[in-house]
């Protein structure tokens, strides 16, 4: 226990040094295996396509919920443009992304 704490502690006061942000959002993240945010739009993608055979969300910021990486794979894109598909996503996030400052989402269609 000791040792993860001084490993976690100096982790956090590097990242501290380069972004007092990224310490923060680091810390807050932890040892979790999904963040609240994660776990909230993963739920909100599920019901808006219930056809996704896969789908991956990632908080990229750290776990602060700033920002998003969003894969998901539907036979809801097929016929559609990738610019289409992501305008889906988009469509199905509205409310979420206002709290956002970025999203990165990747669209496929099952083979």
């Amino acid at each position: 226990m000791l040792a993860c704490t001084r490993l976690c502690s100096s982790t956090v006061f590097s990242a501290f040094r380069s972004s007092p942000v990224a310490a923060v959002c680091q810390l807050q993240r932890g040892l979790s295996s999904q963040t609240d945010g994660e776990e909230r739009i993963a739920s909100v993608l599920k019901e808006k396509f219930p056809q996704a055979s896969k789908l991956k969300v990632v908080d990229i910021s750290g776990g602060c919920g700033a920002m998003y990486e969003i894969h998901i794979e539907s036979s809801e894109f097929k016929g559609k443009r990738t610019v289409q598909q992501h305008k889906l996503v988009n469509q199905a996030l509205k409310e979420e992304i206002q709290g956002m400052h970025g999203l990165r989402i990747f669209t496929d269609i099952p083979k």
